[in-house]
């Protein structure tokens, strides 16, 4: 099998949905019991609730939001839902999904509409998920002042029907269940390393005003190399470029990260498509000069070569 070659996005949603019950390894120390679901994140404390009320310089994320699945895990769910927790509370959300490519910029509804069910074959009750989460005109306007004002692009597409995808919605479920946090999607316009750096560059300043930025995707994701046995190893060459990509964060290695193509190693294996990457490269970029401090709240591999490392600036 050519591990360099990319797989159909019909035959990759389908070996997904074979992925759902696989075990995780890592970060998680204890499981929880297999019938605790999404729904456990609706009671006790209110994720997300400590209340900045955007008077505080946000933090900038990076997730790895798995497949609709997810939320099925327990332990992920319980893992994002904590990590929200300890985050000030968002006035607003502005999310770079690994599943959205759209040239130029474009922004997403700016009103509730209907998700979009980005994927095939899966279970009915995966169609039946619902995230009407507020949307942000307010906040669709400054992201187009930002980037058209700072030359980052010469102007901005709206897809006012455009719902928010898996990648978007399904982490939201776990952080956000009460979707009462206004949410707005933004196109990756590029995989480029360079112009997306810019480009969370460009936004930075909407974490004064209390915008979460999020970064959607995967740091490692070749979906030819899914092992569905339980604790199936990790490739040394997917270990290799979780490895260099932990070690470019922890040193504010910007040069190295948007030359991750020509000098990581195991990047081919591990990213036969960079669009799951490159929303990292977007928080970096908008992390500005809280990229020093990098902290990892949820780590561990599933399916062997699929690394669940998150990544939150700030």
């Amino acid at each position: 099998m050519d591990l360099e070659r990319p797989i159909d996005r019909r035959t990759a949603l389908g070996l997904l949905a074979a992925v759902g019950a696989l075990p995780l390894r890592g970060s998680e120390a204890a499981m929880v019991p297999s019938d605790a679901t999404a729904g456990s994140a609706e009671t006790g404390a209110d994720p997300g609730a400590t209340d900045a009320g955007g008077s505080g310089r946000m933090p900038v994320v990076f997730l790895a939001h798995g497949s609709p699945f997810l939320l099925d895990d327990a332990t992920w769910v319980r893992e994002l839902a904590g990590w929200s927790a300890a985050l000030p509370r968002p006035r607003a959300i502005l999310m770079v999904s690994a599943h959205w490519e759209n040239q130029p910029v474009t922004l997403g509804a700016t009103e509730t509409v209907p998700l979009v069910y980005d994927f095939y074959g899966f279970p009915a009750r995966y169609y039946e998920v619902t995230y009407p989460a507020p949307g942000a005109p307010e906040l669709a306007a400054r992201t187009r002042d930002l980037l058209v004002g700072s030359g980052t692009t010469r102007s901005v597409l709206d897809a006012p029907t455009r719902g928010l995808d898996h990648g978007a919605y399904v982490p939201l479920v776990a952080m956000y269940p009460r979707a009462d946090v206004p949410v707005l999607q933004m196109s990756l316009p590029t995989l480029d390393a360079p112009e997306l750096f810019a480009l969370g560059r460009a936004l930075e300043s909407l974490r004064d005003e209390g915008v979460l930025i999020v970064g959607s995707g995967f740091v490692t994701h070749n979906l030819r190399t899914l092992d569905l046995r339980p604790d199936a190893p990790t490739p040394a060459w997917a270990a290799d470029f979780d490895a260099w990509v932990t070690q470019a964060l922890e040193t504010t290695d910007v040069d190295a990260l948007v030359r991750y193509r020509e000098l990581a190693p195991g990047v081919r294996q591990s990213l036969p498509t960079h669009e799951h990457f490159v929303p990292l490269v977007v928080a970096s970029g908008a992390a500005g000069s809280d990229r020093a401090v990098v902290d990892f709240p949820i780590t561990g591999w599933m399916a062997g070569s699929f690394t669940r490392r998150s990544v939150q600036f700030g």
